[in-house]
């Protein structure tokens, strides 16, 4: 093995002899990647969760999918299987409805309404909300089913 002589100052440090220590002149990226790919992740798990949360076994159809608009977030009425009604996420009662929506819609600029019932609840009660929902002058309304259901014979 070679032998070398390095010469140190009285702090223990290595002296260098005629170099001047220079600025930097490049960006380290490393953390800037680093804090990016965190976040994400985050967001990647976090916009599942933004959803409308409230479990639902929605009937499934042939239908089509409806155009969505982007500008807001669809108003979305639930009829759950234990048949509680709640607009978004928030439990409502039946003679709450209508008075709640027409304040809500007040604030918005689409007036689509979207309707998402549980396949056990009787096709009545659905109906008659609708129906509520018409009366109270809400006659755009979708109703949220899952695809593959049955084409009963229909390309």
């Amino acid at each position: 093995m070679g032998g070398g002589v390095v010469q140190r100052d009285g702090g223990g440090g290595r002296r260098r002899r005629g170099r001047r220590s220079q600025p930097m002149g490049e960006i380290n990226v490393t953390p800037f990647v680093d804090v990016m790919m965190v976040l994400l992740i985050i967001f990647m798990v976090a916009a599942p969760l933004m959803t409308v949360g409230v479990p639902v076994e929605l009937p499934k159809t042939a239908a089509n999918a409806l155009e969505a608009d982007d500008q807001e977030e669809p108003l979305t009425i639930t009829l759950t299987a234990e048949g509680q009604l709640q607009i978004m996420t928030t439990e409502i009662t039946d003679e709450d409805l209508i008075p709640r929506l027409r304040a809500i819609a007040a604030e918005r600029v689409d007036d689509k309404v979207f309707l998402r019932a549980d396949g056990a609840i009787p096709y009545e009660r659905v109906v008659q909300v609708m129906g509520a929902l018409n009366a109270g002058g809400f006659s755009n309304i979708g109703l949220v089913t899952d695809t593959g259901g049955p084409t009963l014979g229909g390309n």
